[in-house]
């Protein structure tokens, strides 16, 4: 068959793929962007506990260009759950620390920053992602900090699922807190962050399942959980998530309200509901 007949491979020109199922060009994927994040904490001099000459003033957050899992915001939640800890060192200084779908990580650089022995930076494991968080982790504490047996570890997680993998990660940071014998491999986290993540409502079981895996057994441990009701109507539906945690044995307790400009202002609902942050305070009861 001649090319005139529709080319060697039999197929008519205008049957191609290409023609059949056309497309619109693709938008490029917008670049990163960097949000700032400044300490204006009375602890001005918060540092890592193991570089003390080296106070801190601002924290760059790089975040993706664009996700379908909103990793290419900084939410108020994030802003609001980085100013508690800087405000509540207590909590985990010298201690064990997991974020739960950290996006760009803020609260867990906050925590590093401010001496917290171990952080374990998650989000889902998607490279873009997991990729971001490394950079942040080494532009803000440094390349060594990344590394495993650095002060903080980055790694894709599943909530829900398994938490060996998370607690692997303490196991360097166990063996340091024991003066450099064996580690001791039963590790647990002192504290565990949430932030802006139980409007997932078909999650909230599976984010319990791992607090209740990963938190500390001896009852010292608490979760952080900060949140806005982003979607009014639905703010019921977003509070379940202490109804479940109170089902099966946390106590629940607010412990921030915070206003801030709302993240979306053209959304609808009241807009003193899209703007505040609330925070909650888990523990084992």
């Amino acid at each position: 068959m001649s090319d005139a007949d529709g080319g060697d491979d039999g197929v008519d020109g205008s049957l191609a793929l290409s023609a059949i199922f056309t497309e619109p060009p693709r938008p490029p994927t917008p670049e990163p962007t960097i949000v700032v994040y400044n300490n204006n904490s009375e602890n001005a001099e918060a540092q890592l506990e193991d570089q003390p000459n080296r106070p801190w003033s601002t924290i760059s957050v790089r975040l993706v260009g664009s996700h379908p899992l909103w990793g290419h915001y900084l939410w108020n939640a994030a802003r609001a759950l980085a100013g508690f800890l800087q405000r509540t060192p207590e909590l985990y200084r010298g201690r064990t620390v997991l974020e739960l779908g950290a996006g760009g990580g803020l609260p867990s650089l906050v925590a590093a920053k401010c001496g917290a022995r171990k952080v374990v930076m998650t989000d889902y494991p998607d490279r873009v992602l997991v990729e971001n968080m490394a950079y942040n982790v080494a532009q803000n504490v440094g390349p060594a900090a990344a590394r495993r047996d650095g002060a903080v570890c980055v790694i894709g997680y599943v909530w829900g699922h398994p938490v060996e993998p998370l607690l692997a990660m303490l196991e360097d940071a166990d063996t340091k807190a024991d003066g450099g014998g064996a580690a001791t491999g039963g590790g647990a986290f002192d504290l565990i962050l949430l932030s802006d993540l139980i409007f997932n409502h078909s999650q909230h079981r599976a984010l319990l399942t791992t607090c209740e895996r990963a938190i500390a057994p001896s009852g010292a441990g608490c979760v952080l959980v900060f949140y806005t009701h982003h979607r009014p109507h639905l703010a019921q539906r977003d509070m379940t998530f202490f109804e479940m945690a109170r089902a099966t044995g946390w106590a629940c307790e607010n412990v921030v309200t915070e206003r801030f400009p709302p993240m979306f202002p053209e959304d609808s609902g009241e807009e003193e509901v899209r703007s505040t942050v609330h925070g909650w305070k888990l523990t084992r009861a």
